[in-house]
């Protein structure tokens, strides 16, 4: 390798990115994020005027703000977006309404402890993606560091709201309170 060939301290070269496998990446991420956010707002409803509404709605909109995020992220690089990839996460999030739940009409109590489970996993992979390319801005400029790092801050918030609305409502349902 020449010395050419080896970026200098402090600058920023594009082009290094492997942009086939990193399109490929990223439109799997837009996928669960289409799934993350029908789940989001399905949960949001269904649980309106409780403590868990309240607390979900504004992260329903933050998952949908990231969504937004990511599709400006990939039109920056010049990664399309694949819609049958879209298209098949929200068929995703639709079956996963019908898992069994113990009740054939009604939600369960359990189905919200099951939904925010899932929540939680899909803003965790979301965060994955972040730091995923976070690294990446050090060689490329069309990526922002500081998006990023607050698109990660935000996701590590969204999983500790998640988690604590996780953990009480499980524990209201196997205690018999809700």
């Amino acid at each position: 390798m020449s010395t050419s060939d080896v970026p200098r301290a402090g600058t920023r070269q594009a082009g290094r990115l492997r942009l086939d496998l990193l399109g490929i990446y990223l439109n799997d991420h837009l996928a669960g994020s289409t799934v993350g956010i029908n789940r989001a707002r399905h949960l949001a409803r269904a649980t309106r005027g409780t403590p868990t509404g309240e607390a979900l709605e504004p992260v329903a909109r933050e998952i949908a703000q990231d969504r937004r995020s990511l599709l400006d992220i990939m039109a920056r690089l010049g990664v399309p977006a694949r819609q049958y990839k879209v298209v098949v996460g929200r068929a995703a999030e639709l079956a996963g309404r019908l898992k069994s739940n113990g009740r054939l009409v009604r939600r369960s109590p359990l189905t919200t402890v099951v939904e925010l489970e899932l929540l939680r996993l899909g803003v965790e992979g979301k965060a994955a993606g972040w730091r995923t390319l976070r690294p990446l801005t050090d060689t490329d400029e069309r990526l922002d560091p500081r998006q990023l790092d607050e698109l990660l801050e935000r996701a590590e918030r969204q999983l500790r709201v998640l988690e604590e609305l996780r953990f009480r409502r499980s524990q209201e349902v196997f205690r018999g309170l809700g």
